[in-house]
């Protein structure tokens, strides 16, 4: 629920944080811990459960929902995960959201205008994050690896969007 807030626009993952401590509603462990993935720039159960598996692996964090842009600073996309450094995106495409005939081809167009300027894709399912997220971090931990051994770095910028402290 409250992640459906920041995602529909209503509110910024920063005031929703201060009205939540304002209610003391962050002693609730389960509102706490949304609250900070909120701030984290998580944005949905799957992003969550994409986030801990990371944060157990030997993998480098990444940015979560950062906004991409070309040099030039068109618009790019908004891919879920994000590693700058490396250029390599995890994009989590449920059918629930991105199965429909027009949600399906937006999101292929996305994957192509993503991959046309360098970027690297993990494609995932919610359910691949959840029953075999060891299969997600062998193709991340791959395509990282293969990023590092690219003679020039992607054409995409991240911008508009870092890792969030949680404020005490």
């Amino acid at each position: 629920m409250l992640a459906h807030v920041v995602q529909a626009g209503w509110c910024h993952p920063h005031d929703l944080h201060a009205e939540l401590r304002a209610a003391r509603l962050l002693r609730r462990p389960a509102v706490r811990a949304a609250a900070e993935e909120l701030l984290a720039g998580v944005r949905s159960v799957a992003e969550a459960r994409a986030r801990d598996a990371l944060t157990a692996s030997d993998l480098p964090a990444p940015l979560w929902n950062a906004r991409l842009h070309t040099p030039d600073g068109a618009f790019l996309a908004t891919p879920d995960a994000y590693w700058p450094e490396a250029g390599v995106a995890l994009e989590i495409d449920s059918a629930e959201y991105h199965y429909t005939r027009d949600a399906w081809q937006a999101t292929l167009r996305r994957r192509l205008r993503l991959e046309a300027h360098g970027v690297l894709v993990v494609s995932a399912t919610p359910s691949m994050i959840r029953d075999t997220p060891h299969d997600v971090l062998a193709a991340l931990r791959a395509l990282l690896a293969l990023a590092t051994a690219r003679p020039a770095p992607p054409t995409a910028r991240a911008r508009g969007h870092r890792q969030l402290t949680l404020p005490f």
